[in-house]
Order: structure tokens, then C-alpha cells, then sequence
């Protein structure tokens, strides 16, 4: 693992470059995290102290930065999914705070995004029905400090679970 510092929109900021095997390392605990380390040595081709090593440094880096279990939404009863753009009145600097740790307080919402275009913010949430959507709605997400309108889209069927991110777009070094 590599360290260079690439210009971003941000401006300038470390970038990690990846050698192969430390992609495949990444590929493999994407799809599962609960991989042994001797296991996960013998599918990337190293030995179990090496490929620790290198897990390790994944984890020091930020680049990993836990493990997860991937749940079952509608085993746990949670079958509704409903994105749901918000606007806010304010965007001044004391007010975001303020709607942002609200937000996350907010176990039904599972993602919560600031986006450009028609909403401030687009949030994923997660309830068992409609019925649970509009407690939520009426009860929770309309009395947020600053949120002037609210508009829900909902999941007809979800088509591509997967919570893998792309890694082809990585600059990778020559080493393997």
C-alpha cells in the first residue's frame, strides 16, 4: 500500500495506491468479512503472517474500517424501503449540525446523503409497513429542526443489494 497525494475537489489528498493482492484482499472481505485469516491467506496466494500484515494495514489506513453482518430486512419485518428527499430551510453553518445529528439519531434511517438538486438531503429509511412510514413521517422526520418539505419515493423491489464497492478505479503500483 502506497500513499500519494492526488488532487481531488477537495483540493490535495493522500490517495492510497493498491498492488493486486491487496485488492484481492479487499474483494474478499467484501464478500465475507468473516473470513479466517488462514482462509483469506490461501485465497489472496500468501502465506497467513504476510497477508495479516497487510490486513492490518488496510485497518491503520481507514480503508477498512470494520466488519458488518449484512441483515435480512424483510426476515426482520422491515420490508418497506422508502428514499426520501428533504429540503431544509437554512443551510447555515449552526442550523446543519443540528438536523445532522438528529438524523443519525433516527435508527429507520439508514443512510442519510447531502445531495444537490431538488432536496438538501436524500435519506434511506426502513420500517415494517406504510402504516410505520407514516408514524414515522408524522411523528419523527416533519418535526426535525429545519425540514420545510418532504418527498418519499418507495422501493418497488430492490434489484441490486449488493453493499460491494468498485475498486477498477484505484490506481494500483506495479507490485505484486
Amino acid at each position: 500500500m502506497i500513499f500519494h497525494y492526488l488532487p481531488n475537489f477537495a483540493g490535495y489528498m493522500p490517495r492510497i495506491i493498491l498492488d493486486s493482492i491487496d485488492r484481492k484482499i479487499l474483494r474478499e472481505l467484501q464478500e465475507n468479512g468473516r473470513l479466517t485469516n488462514v482462509e483469506l491467506a490461501e485465497r489472496v496466494g500468501l502465506s497467513p503472517s504476510p497477508c495479516l500484515r497487510r490486513v492490518k494495514a488496510l485497518e491503520s489506513a481507514g480503508v477498512i474500517h470494520g466488519y458488518h453482518a449484512l441483515l435480512d430486512r424483510e426476515r426482520l419485518g422491515l420490508g418497506l424501503t422508502i428514499f426520501v428527499g428533504v429540503k431544509v430551510a437554512h443551510h447555515r453553518t449552526e442550523e446543519t449540525p443540528t438536523f445532522w445529528d438528529a438524523v443519525q439519531a433516527l435508527p429507520e434511517v439508514i443512510t442519510c446523503h447531502l445531495v444537490s438538486g431538488d432536496a438538501d438531503f436524500l435519506l434511506q429509511v426502513v420500517v415494517p409497513d406504510l402504516a410505520g412510514y407514516e408514524r414515522f413521517l408524522l411523528g419523527t422526520l416533519l418535526k426535525l429542526p429545519g425540514v420545510t418539505d418532504v418527498r418519499s419515493n418507495f422501493a418497488i423491489k430492490t434489484i441490486k443489494p449488493q453493499t460491494l464497492l468498485p475498486l477498477g478505479h484505484l490506481p494500483s503500483s506495479n507490485q505484486s
